[in-house]
């Protein structure tokens, strides 16, 4: 394992107890000091990771959404998005690292409307997923990953599913809603339908 990586890991478990204080306390009730004393590290330590208090979940929602991304990465151009995720998203979500952050990011993300200091964090992890499907695109529609409008796809569809992920999250958390996978699936799956400004969604040559 890499320095960098040894980083990563020890910020994401920061993140998780960050995410877990803002969730229990709320964002303003919580120190940096609440924070290193949960991860069993010293304050000077936390600010040496994160350059903010609502920075501190950030990793911890960047990672959720470039897991997703990943997964994208395996779609294979011969299938739409509807087969693809319909028959890779249960398998994914069983995935007991990707439930746990996941938990995390949709309890934050259900937070937002009164915890508006960590919608910041938030978009850097949504901007982190859209330079992943920058590449998805690309590939998809054959051209390079700098092409505007490879971009602008990218730019739409991730809004398109940061909305689904923030309504999704808030049902559940705020009005007690159950939402299936099939259920959830089937939005996201509309969300990248909508939001595609190319034509990416359907299988290609």
């Amino acid at each position: 394992m890499t320095d960098g990586s040894r980083l990563e890991d020890a910020r994401l478990d920061v993140s998780r107890h960050a995410a877990k204080l803002f969730w229990d306390k709320g964002f303003d009730a919580t120190s940096g000091d609440d924070i290193a004393a949960a991860a069993g590290i010293s304050t000077r330590t936390v600010w040496r990771y994160f350059r903010s208090k609502e920075a501190c979940v950030e990793p911890v929602l960047k990672v959720s959404e470039l897991r997703f991304a990943a997964l994208l990465k395996q779609w294979p151009r011969t299938e739409s998005i509807d087969t693809f995720l319909s028959r890779s998203m249960t398998a994914f979500a069983s995935d007991d690292a990707f439930v746990r952050d996941s938990i995390a990011a949709v309890r934050i993300l259900a937070i937002l409307h009164r915890e508006p200091a960590l919608r910041s964090a938030w978009l850097m992890a949504c901007h982190a997923a859209e330079m992943e499907l920058v590449g998805v695109i690309a590939r998809r529609v054959s051209r390079a990953a700098d092409d505007f409008d490879v971009r602008l796809c990218a730019a739409s569809v991730t809004a398109a599913m940061r909305l689904v992920d923030e309504e999704i999250s808030s049902a559940v958390i705020n009005d007690g809603l159950r939402v299936s996978s099939e259920e959830a699936t089937s939005r996201i799956i509309s969300a990248i339908r909508a939001g595609a400004t190319l034509p990416i969604c359907d299988a290609v040559a």
